[in-house]
This record gives structure tokens, sequence and C-alpha cells, in this order.
């Protein structure tokens, strides 16, 4: 069993202007209203498929990039937290090591007031 693959080409009649081709191209294929019709669904459904791969390609960086901000966000959170506890720690230390509280002595006595 062969197959052969025939070409057939057709003369331009009448005028010929400037830049034009004298030969067309005619196909030995002939395809039918359904053949076109199935063609055409299938170039949309693969259209389609492409474009769903794109939109959830798209949607997983849209997690990833929530993921990324939400990590920033509690770790931006975790940074002012030691921000605070360390101004609160070297304000303890510069109280205890200043001058004043060197000079301050323990009372003799306390008294308390009673009503």
């Amino acid at each position: 069993m062969s197959y052969q693959r025939t070409t057939t080409y057709t003369r331009h009649q009448g005028n010929w202007n400037r830049n034009q081709n004298t030969v067309a191209f005619a196909s030995a294929v002939k395809l039918g209203p359904v053949t076109h019709t199935v063609l055409v669904a299938l170039m949309i459904t693969v259209l389609g498929l492409i474009y769903l791969t794109q939109a959830t390609r798209a949607t997983g960086y849209d997690y990833e990039a929530q993921k990324i901000d939400t990590k920033i966000a509690e770790l931006s959170s975790q940074k002012t937290d030691l921000e605070v506890e360390n101004a609160r720690l070297t304000a303890l230390e510069t109280v205890r090591n200043s001058t004043v509280a060197r000079e301050m002595t323990s009372p003799a006595a306390t008294d308390y007031v009673r009503e």
C-alpha cells in the first residue's frame, strides 16, 4: 500500500500586475463542513486548556505571595515586640546603673500609716 501526495498549481489567467503571484496553490485534500467544525472545536478546546494552565499558574503564584506576605507581617510584629522588650530592659539597666540610683540608701525603719 503506498500513499502519494500530489499538489496542483493553477496558473493565473488574465492580466498580471506587478508583485503578483502567477501561481496559486490548490490543495488536493478537500475537507467537509463537519471536519471544519470538528477542527475549530478542537482548536478552541486547546486554546481553552492553554488559558486554564496559565490562569492556574498565576493563582499558584498568588498563593505563594500571600504566604510570603503573611510571614512578613508575622516577622514585623515579632520585631516590634522585640524592640519594645529591648527598650524596657535597656531602660531598667540604665536606671540601675545611674548615679542617682547608686547614691540611694536603704531606709533604716519603715513605718506604715494605719487608719
